[in-house]
C-alpha cells in the first residue's frame, strides 16, 4: 500500500527540513501544515483501509534494496551511540550497542532466513496510527507555542528549536515504521531509532543531569535492543523466520522471553523505570511524546502483539508480575511527589504496568483491558504533560501546593487537567472500566497476586490524583492575579485533546464495538462481550457522568467569586482568610497542604528494593528458560 511509505517518509521530510527553517513564524507554519498532512494521511489510509473490508493484509515482500538501506542504518545508529559514549565517557551503550549490531548482522549474512511479507495493516496497526498521528501530531503543534516561552523562562539553555522539531517528527516516522512492521529485523530498525532519538531529546538542555539521564535511558533500552537481536537470532536458526507471527506460533520460549525484555525496557517496566523518571529534564513536549503516544507504547504495542503466546507459561507470568508489581509500587511512590511532571511519569509508569500485567496474562479479557487502557492513557497522559506545562510557564512552577485554587487564577488550564485527571482515575472514563474489566479477569483467572496488586493500587491511584483534583479546585483568594501566558498552538492541542477525552468516553460502547471488540478477534480469533448493556443505555449513563466533575467546577468558581465569608482560624481573622493574629499578637499566614506520607511511600524508601525484586524475578526466569532450552 503506498500509503505506508508516505506516513513513513512525510515525517522524515519535515526533519531533514526543520534545520532549514530558523524563522519561527515560518517553521510554525511548516510544523502546522506537515501534523495536518500526517493526520490526513492517516485518514486517508484508514478510510481505503477500511472500504477494503477490514482485512489484515501483509505487504513488500522482496525488498533487498531497503534490507540493504536498513542494515546501513542500523550501523550508522550504532557509530552514533558509540561516538557519543567516547565523548561523554560512557562504556555500557558503547558495547550494548556493538554487540547487538554485529549479532543482528551476523545472522543477516549466514543464516538463511525465509523471504516472507515485511509490513501489515490490521485492526491493531490502525489504531495505533491513528494514535501517533494525532495525539503526537497535536503535540508537535503544542510545540510550537510552548518553546517560545520554554526559552523565554530558560535564557540559560541554548535555543536548538529546530533541532527538537526534527526529533520529534523522526520520532514520528519510526513509530510509523515500527506498527507497521511484520518483520522482526525491520521492526528492530525503528525499535532502535526511537531509542536514540529518545536520548538525543532528554539531553537536549545539555546539562550534567540532562546527559546523565539521557545516558541512562540509552543504556536501559539498548538493552532491550540486545534482547530483541537476541530473539531474532534464536528464532532464526531455530525457524529459519524473522517473522513476528512466527514467534507467536513458535513452542520455543527463548524468542518470546527477550522480545518480553524488550518490552519491558521499552515501557520502563521495573527494573527498567528509572530512565522514564530521568526523562523529565526534557522540555514538556518531549515528556508528553515520550509518555504518550510514541516511546513507552512501542513497548506495551509489542507487548499486546504477542500477548496471545503468553498466556500459560513461564514468560506471560514473568511478564504479568513484573507489570503488576510496578503497577502498584509506582502508585504508592507516586503520592509521596509534589512536583507535577513527576507525579505523571510515576502514574506512566503505573499505568504501563497494568497494560503490562494484562497483556502477560494473555487472555482475552485481559487484552480487551489492555487495548482501552493504551488508548485512554494517550490521550489523558499527553494532555496532563501539556497542561502542566503550560501551567509552568504561568506561574513559574510545576509544583502542586503551588496550583491551589487554580480554578480561580487560571481558569481554562484547570478545566483541561480536570478532564485530564478524571479521565485517568474517574468513572466513567474507560481507565476505571478497563481496570475494573481486569480485575474481573485475574478474579477467574484465580491469580490472587495480580488481584491484590490491582486492587491495592487502584486505591492508592485514586488518592494521589484525589489530592492534586481537589487542590485545584479548592477555594482561593490571591492577592495577584496570574497572567495567562499560554499560547494558542499550546491551547488548540490541549483543546482537541479534551474534546477527543470526553467524546471516546461518551462513545465508549462504540469503541468497544468496531475497534477493540475486532482488535481482539483478530488475535484471538473470536471476541469477547465485556460491556452488558446496552450501547444507547450505556452512552446515556457516560453522558450524564461525563458532565458531573465540569459542572462541580463550575459552581465552584462561581461560589468562591460570591462575598468573601470569614472562617473560623487559630486566632484573629484579618478578612481575607489567609492571615491571621495569634493569642500573642502576632501575625501568622494560613497554609493548606496536602499529605505526601514521604517517609512511607518515599521514592528513597521503596525504589531501590522495588528494583531488585522485579531484577531478581527477571534473572530467575530467563535462567529457567535458557536451562529447559539447552
Amino acid at each position: 500500500m503506498y500509503l505506508i511509505p508516505v506516513l513513513i517518509g512525510l515525517p522524515v521530510l519535515l526533519a531533514v527540513w526543520m534545520p532549514f527553517l530558523r524563522e519561527e513564524r515560518v517553521r510554525g507554519t511548516v510544523v502546522y501544515a506537515g501534523a495536518g498532512c500526517i493526520m490526513a494521511a492517516t485518514v486517508w489510509l484508514l478510510v481505503a483501509w477500511g472500504t477494503g473490508g477490514c482485512q489484515s493484509t501483509v505487504f513488500f515482500t522482496a525488498t533487498k534494496t531497503v534490507d540493504h538501506l536498513m542494515s546501513l542504518g542500523d550501523i550508522f545508529l550504532m557509530c552514533l551511540i558509540v561516538f557519543m559514549s567516547v565523548k561523554y565517557h560512557r562504556l555500557a551503550p558503547a558495547l550494548l550497542s556493538v554487540a547487538q549490531t554485529a549479532l543482528l548482522l551476523y545472522v543477516e549474512k549466514t543464516v538463511p532466513i525465509a523471504e516472507k511479507e515485511h509490513m501489515m495493516v490490521d485492526w491493531l496497526t490502525v489504531l495505533m496510527c491513528v494514535i501517533i498521528a494525532f495525539v503526537g501530531g497535536f503535540i508537535c503543534i503544542y510545540t510550537v507555542g510552548y518553546m517560545k516561552g520554554y526559552h523565554a523562562h530558560h535564557k540559560e539553555y541554548k535555543d536548538r528549536q529546530p533541532f527538537f522539531f526534527s526529533m520529534l517528527f523522526l520520532f514520528l516516522a519510526a513509530m510509523f515504521g515500527l506498527v507497521f512492521s511484520q518483520s522482526l529485523i525491520w521492526m528492530y530498525f525503528f525499535w532502535e531509532i526511537t531509542s536514540v532519538i529518545s536520548f538525543l531529546m532528554i539531553g537536549y538542555t545539555r546539562t550534567e543531569e540532562a546527559l546523565e539521564n539521557s545516558f541512562s535511558a540509552l543504556w536501559m533500552n539498548l538493552l532491550g535492543g540486545l534482547g530483541f537481536s537476541v530473539a531474532i537470532a534464536a528464532l532464526a536458526v531455530s525457524q529459519g523466520s524473522a517473522q513476528l507471527s512466527d514467534v507467536i506460533s513458535s513452542s520455543s520460549l527463548l524468542p518470546l522471553a527477550c522480545l518480553a525484555l524488550a518490552g519491558l525496557t521499552k515501557s520502563a517496566q521495573m527494573p527498567f523505570s528509572t530512565w522514564l523518571f530521568g526523562a523529565m529534564v526534557a522540555p514538556t513536549p518531549s515528556s508528553a511524546l515520550l509518555h504518550s503516544a510514541t516511546m513507552v507504547k512501542a513497548g506495551v504495542y509489542l507487548l499486546i502483539r504477542i500477548a496471545p503466546a503468553l498466556q500459560g507459561n513461564a514468560v506471560g507470568l514473568m511478564v504479568s508480575c513484573i507489570g503488576g508489581f510496578t503497577f502498584i509500587m509506582a502508585s504508592m511512590m507516586a503520592i509521596a511527589q509534589n512536583d507535577g511532571k513527576k507525579v505523571l511519569a510515576f502514574s506512566t509508569i503505573s499505568n504501563l504496568g497494568l497494560i503490562v500485567a494484562c497483556a502477560g496474562t494473555g487472555v482475552k479479557e485481559t487484552v480487551w483491558g489492555a487495548i482501552f487502557l493504551m488508548i485512554f492513557h494517550s490521550v489523558s497522559k499527553s494532555m496532563l504533560f501539556q497542561a502542566v506545562g503550560a501551567t509552568e510557564n504561568c506561574l513559574g512552577s510545576r509544583d502542586i501546593e503551588d496550583m491551589h485554587g487554580m480554578l480561580l487564577r487560571l481558569p481554562k488550564l484547570t478545566y483541561i487537567m480536570g478532564i485530564g485527571i478524571a479521565g485517568m482515575y474517574l468513572a466513567p472514563f474507560g481507565m476505571l472500566i478497563s481496570k475494573w474489566v481486569a480485575l474481573k479477569a485475574f478474579v477467574d483467572s484465580g491469580n490472587v497476586l495480580l488481584v491484590i496488586f490491582i486492587a491495592y493500587g487502584s486505591a492508592t491511584t485514586m488518592f494521589y490524583w484525589t489530592k492534586w483534583l481537589a487542590k485545584l479546585i479548592s477555594q482561593h483568594h490571591a492577592r495577584t492575579g496570574v497572567e495567562d501566558v499560554t499560547h494558542r498552538d499550546e491551547y488548540l492541542s490541549m483543546y482537541v485533546h479534551s474534546v477527543i477525552m470526553l467524546l471516546l468516553c461518551l462513545l465508549l460502547p462504540l469503541v468497544a464495538t468496531y475497534v477493540v471488540d475486532p482488535i481482539v478477534a483478530e488475535m484471538f480469533g473470536t471476541s469477547v462481550a465485556v460491556l452488558s448493556m446496552s450501547v444507547l443505555a450505556t452512552m446515556a449513563v457516560m453522558l450524564a457522568s461525563v458532565l458531573i466533575v465540569p459542572t462541580i467546577m463550575f459552581f465552584v468558581s462561581k461560589a468562591a467569586k460570591k462575598q468573601l465569608v470569614e472562617i473560623y482560624m487559630g486566632g484573629i481573622n484579618r478578612g481575607d482568610n489567609r492571615h491571621f493574629t495569634d493569642s500573642f499578637g502576632e501575625e501568622k499566614h494560613l497554609y493548606l497542604s496536602n499529605w505526601y506520607l514521604r517517609f512511607e511511600f518515599g521514592r528513597r524508601r521503596l525504589l531501590k528494593p522495588s528494583l531488585v525484586l522485579s531484577a531478581v524475578v527477571l534473572i530467575i526466569v530467563f535462567c529457567m528458560i535458557l536451562g529447559g532450552a539447552l
